[in-house]
């Protein structure tokens, strides 16, 4: 294997001028193959010369390049891995990109053929084939015209019918086919349209034929590559190139005096504002964002199909092993987020259901714990197919979790010590902050959020108020006074609330108290998949805007007072849509409405309280400085 030939042209003038029936040349390849071991190669090395020449072949050569790979079809057995190494090189380093019909299926004849034939070929023909998922560098271009597009089409149904041909004469094809497609699939720095087609053809194993076989290792290994896609994005080193557009910056923080490339918008103040067009030019970035529309349109299709739940659980598992052990993961969580909202009364069910058993089981270690609530909070805050009620059910089984937790650990504030259990009151919080109003609009809704032991928790010698992120805790505590929700006494109000040595603690070095997920996605192609599902800050009226008017804004919608029903169709879902379509320059600015770590030129006074806002987006789940 891998030995190199010069082609022989004179060797293939010899054979083209010599009239052959096809069963006299069966009879000649298998002679050319016999007299090898005898010490005579001249036959041998002419065959060789054929398979090598694929420049400008004329009708005749084409003819021939047929018609001996149909004889080397039929003469299979006679081929030795010992003696004709440098035949199957040959054969194995053919690329059916660089042929036309005739010659691709005299070829995959050959491959099917030896793969059958013995076990000793299985793997070079399976490696021949998944090589063929991409074409050669040269011919991207040509894939662009019609008659690229066509020779795609020609090369890849081949292929994949090929491979299902092999798979139903070999039984154990399929399991030595996944990790060859897992080896061989193109790196994080592969050109986009490479590792796009690539991965076309990978989603093509996991819906086609033999996708009972192969199809859940497609997928694993496709989120797999996405998460490392996603891990290469390296904020700070592009933040360095610009530092007043950095790309998650999302506030001025540290700032005595306005400077020219920051605006003063209702008491805050901002620096390079947050968009999308941030990640222009990051072609890792652009990159994620392409697979992940591909991963989204195949998520559709399966969903049209039928089998979505059925892949959705393959997802989950993928989640749990790989997106949820990532460090703050900033955008390949989204293909759970868009698989939740094509289905919500199963996936979306189902994975809230995933997120809240994970964190409440004490045999996981505490980070992982702590990042499922965080991943849980986010999706029960931005999922816009998600019920009042089944989010209210959600927030129950957290609270009953952390009373029971009270009650067993009378200590004090101890940061490291109770950080899963920190975490879990701040997803709670959290999640009222978007969600109280719905929750108190609903009279069910209300008596269910009224009866919590809230106040029990907030109020324990563990003091979560006092560790959990300031702004989430300033902003519950706001939402829940003007709710009556219960008694905010002079005990819930911080004259300071800057992050304190306590809140720094929190989490450790991870600072996963700060780490929310499904903030929105700054992926420009994702958006048309998202926002139609998803619920920004900038849509949600709190439980205090109807007696106050907190900015020089116009008041936002009321999304959450809208949608007093439990249950949403689709086409209410649509309605839903068209109602709140932000325009770009919209969702940029709601992106930015809010300070992570509030400073004083940050507040604003609510009577006689310093007041902080909701932030739109958590850092530093996207911030350079927790990298």
């Amino acid at each position: 294997m891998g030995v190199e030939l010069a082609t022989d042209r004179a060797g293939f003038h010899e054979m083209e001028e010599v009239n052959f029936s096809d069963s006299e040349l069966v009879y000649h390849v298998r002679h050319a193959l016999q007299s090898v071991p005898l010490g005579d190669s001249d036959s041998y090395d002419q065959l060789i010369g054929v398979l090598h020449h694929k420049e400008r072949l004329a009708p005749d050569e084409v003819a021939l390049l047929v018609t001996s790979l149909k004889a080397l079809s039929g003469a299979v057995s006679c081929i030795d891995m010992v003696h004709h190494k440098s035949l199957l090189s040959s054969i194995f380093g053919m690329s059916l990109w660089n042929y036309g019909p005739d010659v691709m299926d005299a070829l995959l004849e050959l491959i099917l053929s030896l793969a059958a034939s013995s076990g000793n070929y299985l793997d070079c023909s399976l490696d021949m084939l998944v090589s063929n998922f991409m074409p050669p560098y040269s011919l991207l271009d040509f894939l662009k015209q019609p008659r690229g597009l066509a020779r795609k089409d020609q090369v890849l149904s081949r292929v994949h019918s090929t491979l299902k041909d092999i798979a139903d004469l070999v039984p154990l094809a399929p399991s030595r086919l996944v990790p060859i497609v897992i080896q061989r699939m193109p790196n994080v720095f592969t050109k986009e349209p490479l590792i796009m087609i690539y991965v076309e053809n990978m989603l093509r194993l996991e819906g086609g034929a033999i996708r009972e076989l192969v199809g859940n290792m497609m997928l694993v290994a496709l989120m797999d590559r996405l998460v490392d896609l996603d891990v290469e994005i390296a904020w700070e080193e592009v933040l360095q190139d610009d530092c007043s557009k950095g790309i998650f910056e999302m506030e001025l923080e540290d700032m005595e005096e306005p400077a020219d490339d920051v605006e003063n918008d209702g008491g805050e103040l901002h620096r390079g504002s947050l968009s999308r067009k941030s990640l222009g030019g990051n072609l890792i970035a652009e990159k994620l964002d392409s697979l992940m529309v591909l991963t989204f349109e195949h998520l559709e299709s399966c969903e049209a199909g039928g089998r979505l739940i059925e892949v959705f659980e393959t997802l989950v598992l993928s989640f749990q092993t790989t997106v949820l052990n990532a460090f703050k993961s900033k955008f390949a969580q989204f293909v759970m987020f868009y698989a939740c909202a094509l289905d919500p009364e199963n996936c979306g069910v189902r994975f809230a259901r995933v997120l809240a058993d994970f964190f409440v089981c004490s045999t996981f270690p505490p980070l992982n714990r702590m990042s499922a609530v965080a991943y849980l909070a986010s999706y029960l805050s931005r999922g816009k197919f998600l019920t009042a009620s089944f989010v209210a059910n959600i927030l129950e089984r957290l609270v009953v979790w952390c009373l029971e937790y009270c009650k067993i650990h009378d200590g004090d504030i101890n940061p490291k010590a109770h950080q899963v259990f920190y975490s879990g009151c701040q997803a709670i919080m959290y999640v009222l902050c978007f969600r109280m109003r719905s929750m108190m609009n609903v009279p069910h809704l209300r008596s269910q959020l009224l009866l919590l032991p809230l106040e029990t928790i907030l109020k324990h010698p563990l003091s979560p108020l006092k560790v959990c992120l300031p702004s989430i805790v300033e902003e519950f505590l706001r939402q829940a006074k003007a709710a009556r929700l219960f008694t905010v006494s002079e005990t819930f109000i911080f004259s300071d609330l800057l992050e304190s040595e306590l809140s720094r603690a929190f989490g450790g070095i991870e600072r996963l108290d700060m780490f929310f997920p499904f903030d929105p996605c700054l992926l420009k192609k994702c958006d048309r998949f998202i926002r139609p599902n998803f619920v920004y800050w900038s849509m949600i009226r709190t439980t205090y805007d109807d007696g106050e008017d907190s900015s020089d804004e116009e008041p936002a919608e009321d999304y959450e007072a809208s949608h007093p029903d439990d249950v949403m169709n689709d086409d209410a879902m649509a309605r839903s849509y068209d109602s709140h379509d932000l325009e770009l320059d919209e969702f940029d600015h709601s992106m930015n409405k809010m300070s992570i770590t509030p400073k004083n030129s940050l507040y604003y006074r609510f009577g006689d309280e310093l007041k902080v806002q909701m932030p739109s987006r958590i850092r530093p789940s996207t911030s350079p400085e927790s990298l």
